[in-house]
């Protein structure tokens, strides 16, 4: 049976040091996994598509599927491969991937033995899943959102998932693919693309030099293909805009409690992806995303999000709901 969602991105062996709160050394993480705890804040059953290595702990994998996940799509390959990714925050809006020595030493901790020779976006290429790594069964499913990965891998899977049955496809572009000289290509990356889910800096940099003016970014876009385009903010929250009908709102961030920053864009994107299929709506899905950023926001790992109290995210997403303007 195929399972109703499929996130598809990078899988992580992480070491995160915090603004606040104790480190995570050697544990599950990714854009792959926050953006499925994103989701399920809403829906259950989410299959993942990956690549890991065989030096994986296998509990991992079976971890997922107690949480009600399908891992089969998470292609173990016959090989170790370096997983690891650093995470240090000198405060809440500042964080390094460089130097994990010193961070360590300045906050007069041991430096783990398994992070020797770790070094920031590694092996990343290898990490990508493709085409292959797809589950037959995952082809018939309603809807898929693809990670950050790089040009090629998004519009190959893009072009996989829409030759299936796939009605829904949210895309969370990589940093580097958002570049004045690859606009172009966006286009074509965009094609059969439901929801674009860029972020501000991101935004910015594609249209570098060319205006600030948000609004006209997101215009300019909104002829490449998609059916709608959420502009991630952080504390801004979103800017949301309905290509058909050319709407424009704007969302207030929910006003968490800041413990932990890590993957809040997966989150959302996760969690974004679970309210348009609920209700076909581009705001009612920037509303569900900015609420499970909001609860990973609060904790540390990337399931946090399901830990909270029952019935906490649906509360808040009926006070949002009140705080929304339309443009």
């Amino acid at each position: 049976m195929e399972p109703n969602y499929i996130i598809a991105g990078r899988f992580s062996r992480e070491y995160i040091l915090p603004p606040v709160g104790q480190p995570l050394l050697d544990t599950p993480g990714g854009d792959l996994l926050y953006a499925a705890g994103g989701l399920a804040v809403w829906e259950k059953g989410a299959g993942l598509v990956s690549r890991v290595g065989e030096d994986l702990p296998r509990q991992w994998l079976r971890n997922l599927q107690e949480r009600g996940f399908d891992p089969r799509g998470i292609r173990i390959l016959p090989q170790s491969l370096d997983l690891r990714d650093f995470i240090a925050y000198t405060d809440f809006e500042h964080r390094s991937r460089n130097s994990p020595v010193s961070h360590f030493a300045r906050r007069e901790m041991t430096f783990p033995k398994s992070m020797l020779g770790c070094q920031p976006n590694q092996n990343n290429a290898q990490r990508n899943p493709t085409v292959s790594d797809i589950p037959r069964e995952y082809l018939y499913t309603r809807a898929v959102h693809l990670c950050p990965m790089d040009f090629t891998t998004q519009s190959q899977l893009t072009a996989a998932f829409k030759a299936g049955s796939v009605s829904t496809i949210s895309l969370d572009p990589l940093p580097e693919t958002m570049s004045p000289s690859l606009f172009k290509d966006l286009r074509i990356l965009l094609q059969g693309v439901t929801l674009f889910l860029p972020s501000e800096e991101e935004l910015r940099a594609l249209f570098w030099g060319e205006t600030h003016d948000l609004w006209e970014m997101i215009e300019a876009i909104s002829t490449h293909g998609c059916e709608a385009i959420v502009v991630k903010r952080g504390s801004y929250g979103q800017l949301v805009y309905d290509v058909a009908g050319k709407h424009r709102w704007e969302v207030p961030a929910y006003p968490a409690r800041l413990a932990d920053p890590t993957g809040a864009g997966n989150a959302f994107c996760g969690g974004c992806l679970a309210g348009y299929q609920k209700t076909f709506h581009p705001l009612e899905a920037a509303l569900h995303g900015s609420i499970s950023a909001s609860l990973k926001l609060e904790g540390s790992g990337p399931f946090y999000p399901l830990e909270v109290l029952p019935g906490l995210a649906e509360a808040r997403l009926q006070a949002l709901r009140e705080l929304v303007r339309k443009v």
